[in-house]
This record gives structure tokens, C-alpha cells and sequence, in this order.
């Protein structure tokens, strides 16, 4: 983490519209998609997040969460996370996500989910070897085919990350002991190229193609009961591990299951 960087709360107008503002530098003007101020004044004021990255007085990164509620249970849904560029790669995404954690947790919510797309392996190293998060689903363009050109005008397909905050899983990756997933031999995989990156600068029906192979493989290893647990190298690209779920994959989980009453506002 970089000396100098705090994490915290972001509070107010002011911080929200540097939100906003700081989502144009990131993903440049030409995405028009941007998440209105609106939408962080909601998340704060309902029992999400909107956490910021400060250098000294400069917004450099933020977080944005919004709650969800499922079969009893609540849960936090990150929607964004956005860094700098040239605050990148100085574990500035990591401390957000790390203080994301612990501000979830002091309120009772156990579980943070968010979505990525599989065809991004740095992500996916993050996600599921950095943080401890595993996927179970995976979404087929799930936001539809958008005018972004961070896009490509692929559909937007998504791995759905499930976080449990206070498993063992998650404990030992946050405190960097699980350098990366240990698994058997016969774990299943699925294998991304290592050109995939490339492609979608010069041919992107060729990573459309990739897209549907793992999205059939995604679904049917899911569908069997696997979940993916992790990302490693190989002499081609990058494999996803995919192993049977059952909870041990978690390690044990500490906590009561939290109650409607255990969240409060965000700010």
C-alpha cells in the first residue's frame, strides 16, 4: 500500500460528485455510462458503501456497494471499483477492498458478491486468488451489449464472485497465506488463451469464439455442482480451477447470520 493513502468513508455531495468525476478519468468520456451522483447519495443513505482512496486531499480510487437481501439474509452487492492508473498496482484496489470488508463485517453482513468478466484474468487472479472469493454462476450478457469501448461490442458475460467475508478461505487470503489455490490433479479447469487480451484489439471474433466455449463449460461445470476457485498459469494462457462445492471449500465460518436490523446508513 502506498505510504500516505488513507481509506475511508467518502461523506457528502461534494465527495460523491468526485466519485462521479473520478469514474470519467478512470473509464475516459467517451463511456457514457457513468453511475450518476444520485445513485451514491442512495447507497450511502440505505445501508451501502461509498468508500473512498485519499491522497492527502485527492480522491484516487473508490468503491461502490449497494445492499441485497436473499433467502434471509443480507448482503452487499459491489458494483464499482476504480483506481487511477497511475495509482495502480500500489495495492490501492486491495485496501478498498480490505476496509470494504472490515466495515461489512463490524455491521454483521458476511457476504460481498460482484461480478467480473472471465475474460479478464488479472481480475480473476484478484478476485479469486487475492481475496478468497469463489464463483458458483455465471451470467450470459448479463448488462446486454453496450456502446462502451471498454466492450468491444462482445456481450457482456460475467462470473458472479461470492465473498464470505469470515471463512477460513477468506481469512488466509487477505492475510496473504493463500499465495494461490492448492488443488488436486484432477481438478477441472478452463483454459483461456493467452492471446485472448490481444484479440479484442485486432480480432474480435476470435474472442467471441473463446467467449461461448467457456460460457458452455462455465455452465456446465457449474450445473454439476463445481465452483471456480482460483486462477493459475499455464504453457498456454490461464486456467481457471473449477473443484465440487461443498462448505470445506470455505473453511470454517465464524459469525451469526445477520439480522434486517444490522445495517444502518453508509455514510
Amino acid at each position: 500500500m502506498s505510504e500516505g493513502i488513507v481509506v475511508r468513508k467518502c461523506a457528502g455531495i461534494e465527495e460523491f460528485h468526485r466519485c462521479v468525476e473520478l469514474q470519467r478519468e478512470i473509464w475516459g468520456e467517451e463511456d457514457l455510462e457513468v453511475e450518476p451522483t444520485t445513485l451514491f447519495v442512495v447507497a450511502a443513505e440505505t445501508g451501502g458503501q461509498v468508500l473512498g482512496a485519499f491522497d492527502a486531499e485527492r480522491l484516487v480510487g473508490y468503491t461502490l456497494a449497494l445492499v441485497g437481501f436473499t433467502e434471509g439474509t443480507l448482503f452487499l452487492h459491489s458494483h464499482m471499483t476504480g483506481v487511477l492508473e497511475e495509482y495502480r498496482d500500489r495495492g490501492v484496489g486491495r485496501a478498498l477492498k480490505l476496509f470494504q470488508r472490515e466495515e461489512a463485517l463490524e455491521r454483521g453482513i458476511r457476504r460481498i458478491v460482484w461480478t467480473f468478466d472471465p475474460l479478464e484474468t488479472r481480475n480473476a487472479h484478484f478476485n479469486l486468488n487475492r481475496l478468497g472469493a469463489i464463483a458458483r454462476k455465471y451470467l450470459p450478457n448479463l448488462y446486454g451489449v453496450t456502446t462502451s469501448p471498454l466492450h468491444f461490442g462482445l456481450a457482456t458475460d460475467r462470473l458472479w464472485a461470492e465473498w464470505w467475508l469470515d471463512s477460513a478461505r477468506v481469512v488466509s487470503a487477505v492475510s496473504d497465506l493463500m499465495k494461490e489455490p492448492v488443488v488436486s490433479s484432477s481438478v477441472a479447469t478452463v483454459a483461456l488463451p493467452a492471446e485472448a487480451d490481444l484479440w479484442k484489439q485486432s480480432d474480435t471474433a476470435r474472442v467471441a469464439a473463446v467467449q461461448t466455449r467457456i460460457r458452455g463449460e462455465f455452465k456446465s461445470w457449474f450445473a454439476r455442482g463445481y465452483a471456480a476457485i482460483g486462477v493459475r498459469k499455464s504453457p498456454t494462457g490461464m486456467d481457471y480451477l473449477l473443484a465440487p462445492w461443498s462448505d470445506s471449500l470455505l473453511g470454517s465460518v465464524g459469525g451469526a447470520r445477520p439480522s434486517p436490523s444490522s445495517f444502518g446508513g453508509g455514510r
